[in-house]
């Protein structure tokens, strides 16, 4: 079960925050098990987004997955 400060990876892309299917979250509220409220963050600690998203939306990371660094570009 997911809780709050878990991280989580996205499993879509959200276009309308910049958000790609794999990005990485951490849950700063849970909505029961309907969803939760995500932020996003860059690797020096800026927030890009504060995301509602359903259960169906993350997943929780897997001991066994290695993270990916893309570019953010807001604009």
């Amino acid at each position: 079960m997911i809780q709050e400060l878990d991280n989580v990876v996205l499993t879509v892309d959200v276009p309308g925050h910049h958000l790609k299917c794999g990005d990485v979250g951490t849950v700063v509220l849970t909505h029961g098990t309907e969803g939760y409220e995500v932020e996003f963050m860059t690797l020096t600690g800026e927030t890009v987004a504060v995301v509602s998203l359903s259960a169906e939306q993350v997943r929780p990371i897997a001991a066994n997955k290695l993270p990916h660094v893309r570019d953010f570009d807001a604009a």
